[in-house]
């Protein structure tokens, strides 16, 4: 997944006129067609999605899709449509807790008897998945890591790291040469919350404790956020904001973007869904894509990869609403549809017999390093929502801003992951 922040006056006004909404009542607009709405929050290829909705409305000239965009920290006015019975009829939602939340408030269809789910493949089930049914359908496999600009690495006879100290001598290289080693991005605090995330989810291993462990763990408070090695935590987020632009506390995710095209910087920590922007900026960029790496032994460095964004169907909607709906997402799975979705939001879709050769470049080293490394999983899409969205983005931003230590971040996320599990 991934995640662009709104400004927070935009996410209330937006919130405050759901709240004034009612449930809708009319299925069809002024025209007769049958009109629905999508919310969606991944803003990287806007116009992808509108041409993939385009195909699907010329495919079936009686209906019309609204999209609704709220890029980040949408809870508040999802919360607040959902409460007025008033959800989207189409809902793109970030995996795990995301799709718990809203299955065990009734929000959404079962999905698992659809055709769809037959052509999911089995191990991104569990993204979707609550109480033994699916609720979603997961339509993209997505990794964070570094990519990197191949022809400045080149230039300097630079080898992609694979140990954490191969990566500190390449920044150290980078930096000799006038190059900075990674594009900024600390405006928005959903960068720095899949950061933290990363590397602490990689420390892990340390303790031989499966990320899934930990988190029952923590859920029952019996563990601590600050169980992993703390000091190696830090010291890579201390690491991290030395080799940046010098202005990345004012970077958002387009400055960070243009910096890697231009060749200002030679890096940049980040998903695919950036790499296809930087790539519009520069269509001649030459880029890699390898697993941050933590440690100094190669074997265990792994790319944070897992189900990112998903559909699924809303439960307030009316009958025929909901079956136009499922129509929409069994279609997204369909040959013609995966094909739309590569083609048009250079996502890849995790189905059975997917090949993703023709997008080359950074998208096949993320598929050959899961292939024979395997991958660790999106950790932080199965913390409580509030521990991520509040504790870890916010805490990770604020250190790195030097406005909060690494004591408070992690008291800050053990406080609020009980005050969420004992709500």
């Amino acid at each position: 997944m991934k995640k662009f922040i709104m400004a927070a006056a935009t996410v209330a006004m937006i919130a405050t006129a759901f709240t004034g909404c009612q449930k809708k009542s009319a299925s069809a607009g002024a025209d007769g067609k049958l009109k629905l709405e999508m919310y969606y929050y991944k803003q990287e290829n806007q116009e992808g999605l509108k041409n993939i909705i385009k195909a699907f409305e010329k495919e079936n000239p009686g209906v019309t899709i609204d999209m609704l965009i709220i890029p980040n920290d949408a809870d508040s006015a999802m919360s607040a449509r959902a409460a007025q019975g008033d959800l989207p009829d189409i809902l793109q939602m970030q995996s795990y807790s995301r799709i718990k939340e809203y299955a065990s408030k009734g929000f959404l269809l079962d999905l698992s008897s659809e055709e769809a789910m037959n052509r999911v493949l089995p191990s991104s089930l569990p993204a979707v998945s609550w109480n033994g049914k699916q609720y979603a359908v997961p339509m993209d496999y997505a990794g964070i890591g570094i990519i990197y600009n191949k022809d400045i690495f080149e230039k300097y006879n630079l080898n992609p790291p694979t140990t954490y100290r191969e990566l500190e001598k390449v920044c150290r290289e980078l930096k000799n040469n006038g190059v900075v080693p990674f594009a900024g991005l600390l405006k928005e605090n959903w960068s720095m919350g899949h950061f933290i995330t990363m590397i602490h989810t990689a420390l892990l291993k340390e303790k031989n404790v499966d990320p899934e462990k930990f988190i029952d763990l923590m859920n029952s408070s019996k563990a601590s956020y600050g169980d992993v090695d703390t000091a190696k935590l830090f010291s890579i987020l201390d690491f991290y904001r030395t080799n940046l632009n010098s202005n990345a506390a004012e970077m958002g995710g387009g400055e960070q973007q243009q910096s890697f095209a231009k060749g200002e910087s030679a890096m940049m920590v980040q998903g695919l869904w950036a790499y296809v922007d930087a790539l519009k900026l520069n269509p001649s960029l030459n880029a890699g894509f390898i697993p941050f790496p933590v440690y100094n032994d190669a074997k265990l460095n792994t790319f944070y990869a897992d189900v990112d964004s998903t559909f699924g169907v809303s439960s307030q909607s009316s009958k025929e609403k909901q079956a136009m709906a499922v129509k929409f997402v069994n279609w997204l799975t369909s040959a013609e549809g995966q094909k739309l979705w590569m083609s048009e939001y250079k996502l890849i879709p995790p189905f059975k017999g997917v090949d993703v050769s023709a997008f080359g470049g950074p998208y096949v080293d993320l598929m050959k390093s899961v292939e024979v490394k395997g991958s660790s999983p999106w950790a932080f899409s199965q913390y409580p929502t509030d521990v991520f969205e509040d504790a870890c983005k916010n805490g990770a931003q604020q250190y790195m801003f030097q406005k909060k230590t690494s004591a408070d971040v992690i008291k800050d996320i053990d406080a609020q992951w009980a005050s969420s599990v004992n709500k």
